[in-house]
């Protein structure tokens, strides 16, 4: 195993899936990607109105890209200084946006989070764990968020 990609969302399981993953990294000696997956822009052409439009919409994706290169810059530098880290700033649907890093990176394992939202969640809002988990063709790990009390 030399390469495990971590899929950090920002959430409440983030430290926990930064813990497994260094660990795992450090046991194998592995490259540890830091990947956080932001979202396209939203398309307003379906309600008949273009981005220029909306102006707001570009600051927001603007401001959205840098406040997650800082968080991902700030999770790296927090992580011990013998282990072989990296970032990078994913677009587009997170599942596919992952799927996709993990191949190009030839990665080994995926390390994400779960949320734990329940069954009605899952079926509305689709689950990046459990569609990476059924379409991956490498190992992933999924990592429960510590539970709320």
């Amino acid at each position: 195993m030399k390469t495990i990609v971590a899929a950090l969302d920002f959430s409440d399981a983030t430290a926990s899936v930064l813990e497994a993953s260094v660990k795992m990294a450090k046991a194998f000696g592995a490259t540890l990607h830091l990947v956080h997956v932001v979202e396209p822009e939203p398309s307003y052409s379906a309600y008949g109105f273009t981005p220029e439009e909306f102006p707001a919409i570009h600051v927001f994706q603007k401001e959205a890209r840098i406040r997650a290169e800082a968080a991902l810059a700030e999770k790296s530098k927090g992580l011990p200084g013998d282990l072989k880290v990296e970032t990078a700033l994913l677009e587009g649907n997170p599942l596919h946006a992952l799927l996709h890093f993990a191949t190009e990176a030839g990665a080994d394992l995926v390390v994400l989070g779960s949320h734990g939202h329940g069954v009605m969640a899952s079926m509305l809002l689709g689950s990046v764990a459990e569609g990476l988990v059924r379409k991956a063709e490498i190992p992933a790990l999924v990592v429960p968020a510590p539970n709320r009390k």
